[in-house]
């Protein structure tokens, strides 16, 4: 019965470590007609509050979560 709750155990904390996970999602910003950078864009997660700016070459990373 020990061996089967530490099981357990391990496990519902590797799945709460798993559905906890985040992950970096970068890209470019550029403008349509000019297909140049866009210097200092706001992208943000929609339904969050997580954000960052576009650099000097239009580039991001931002962090977020798979829920």
């Amino acid at each position: 019965m020990k061996k089967i709750s530490i099981l357990f155990l391990i496990l519902l904390c590797n799945c709460t470590f798993l559905y906890a996970q985040q992950f970096s999602i970068t890209g470019v910003v550029t403008d349509k007609k000019l297909n140049e950078p866009i210097i200092g864009a706001s992208v943000v997660v929609k339904g969050t509050t997580n954000g960052t700016v576009t650099d000097l070459d239009g580039k991001f990373t931002i962090q977020a979560s798979k829920s």
